[in-house]
């Protein structure tokens, strides 16, 4: 294990890899997801676990000993034998899907592993009994958990052998299930529905736990002590959950989170607690939906009408999970976010609403998802020349969607669409760093990119 002292890390490597992962942002956006990584598993599947250690990477230039599931039955589409993630296989099966997981236990110094699943009914078999559930006590000792996916949702599940201390370690996952609605849906409920979703899995470590551990120290362990100066979306510490899906040199870490969507898109936002603290998580641009708490659909006395909550900041606890849904419109911005183009619209067979109408609707163009209101209406402010600028990353040139300008030698360029980039994040000051070194930690950027972006 490298670890280094806030003495002599080496923030140099940070700034490369945040521009690093800003660069591939932009060029290479088609990596970002629209629908979650993960193991595709059908009714009837078994997949095969085995709890094993590995090294997580840092962006800071540091690596961290781990706990974690490889999974190497090849339903996932990894080779026999692929390395243990952090955090564990990502499972999406339907609703009523019936299926199993065979783990073996090959962590050192004899450790014993297990899982369980908040939110199903599961049988296990084999193995040794254990304080919650059965427990593969090593190599040659097999368990088998069995459960039926009887309710769609977000699920956590997680180690529930000394659950402290191999959660801290990294051994704990997430389940999607799928409604009987079908993909789109997040539940049986039409006002579920979402164009893109992503997966926010939050989770942190304490080095020095790790260490004590890869030592063999383990009875020196003292959790109490605990003091996590890492913070993980999906297993990576920001900028490198910026970074494309399953790049080589990230082996153990094979997930990213880099949301984007269209003006008027729904984006379902899955969040779940996957350590022992709190977070915040904060989604900047508007406010959003709740719509379901631990994979249950808030409800009302109308079975019509959801019981979704408004929120700008979840408030994410350990083992929890919350699924809601974020919007964004350009509503009452007060100005024309194109610029009073009709660029989008152009073509005969659009026609479009806002355009050259004395009293516009208070709807929103059907194609553009333009505000009718704040249609024509100036940028509120003038732009001082450029020589009096300073430019971001992000600066396309222009402060209208989908516009350019012309930018100075070296500037700019990680914005080729002209959208609107939100950070998402912890709100938590200290979870936006690296071992103190900032920005990193429980970050992410989301991008509304202008109308017809391919967002695959």
């Amino acid at each position: 294990m490298k670890t280094m002292s806030k003495q002599n890390r080496a923030s140099g490597v940070l700034a490369i890899g945040i521009a690093a992962a800003f660069v591939l942002l932009a060029a290479g956006s088609v990596d970002a997801q629209a629908r979650i990584d993960g193991i595709a598993v059908a009714d009837g599947d078994t997949l095969s676990f085995t709890a094993m250690a590995g090294e997580v990477s840092t962006p800071d230039g540091g690596a961290i000993h781990f706990w974690g599931y490889q999974e190497d039955s090849n339903l996932g589409g990894l080779p026999a034998g692929a390395l243990p993630q952090y955090p564990g296989p990502t499972l999406i099966l339907d609703q009523n899907s019936t299926i199993s997981i065979d783990l073996t236990s090959e962590l050192p110094l004899g450790q014993r592993a297990s899982i369980i699943f908040p939110g199903h009914s599961v049988e296990a078999i084999g193995g040794a009994a254990g304080l919650v559930t059965q427990e593969s006590t090593g190599a040659a000792d097999t368990v088998t958990y069995t459960f039926t996916a009887t309710e769609p949702g977000t699920y956590t599940y997680y180690s529930g052998t000394q659950t402290e201390l191999q959660v801290e370690m990294g051994m704990v996952g997430t389940i999607i299930v799928r409604p009987l609605m079908g993909e789109g849906y997040a539940y049986n409920h039409a006002d579920t529905q979402f164009d893109h979703e992503y997966l926010f899995l939050l989770t942190s470590m304490d080095p020095m736990i790790h260490q004590q551990v890869e030592q063999g120290l383990i009875a020196d362990v003292d959790l109490t002590a605990r003091w996590p100066v890492y913070w993980f979306i999906n297993g990576r510490a920001g900028p490198d959950d910026l970074i494309g899906a399953n790049v080589g040199w990230l082996p153990h870490q094979p997930y990213n989170c880099t949301p984007r969507m269209t003006p008027g898109q729904k984006v379902l936002v899955r969040m779940v607690g996957g350590d022992q603290d709190q977070h915040p998580l904060h989604l900047h641009g508007n406010h959003y939906r709740e719509i379901a708490r631990y994979g249950r659909l808030l409800t009302t006395n109308n079975p019509d009408v959801l019981g979704s909550r408004q929120r700008f900041t979840t408030l994410s606890v350990p083992g929890q999970t919350v699924d809601a849904i974020f919007e964004w419109t350009g509503e009452k911005m007060g100005w024309d976010i194109y610029g009073g183009s009709d660029v989008w619209t152009e073509t005969p067979e659009l026609v479009h609403t806002c355009k050259g109408s004395l009293e516009p609707s208070a709807g929103f163009d059907p194609v553009t998802n333009e505000y009718c209101p704040d249609h024509g209406k100036p940028f509120p402010v003038t732009l001082p020349e450029k020589q009096n600028l300073a430019f971001g990353g992000w600066w396309s040139g222009s402060p209208y969607m989908g516009g350019s300008g012309t930018l100075p030698p070296g500037e700019g360029g990680l914005n080729p669409n002209g959208g609107y980039f939100f950070m998402w994040h912890s709100h938590t000051e200290k979870e936006l760093t690296n071992f103190d070194i900032f920005p990193g930690g429980m970050l992410s950027m989301m991008v509304v990119e202008p109308p017809g972006t391919p967002i695959p």
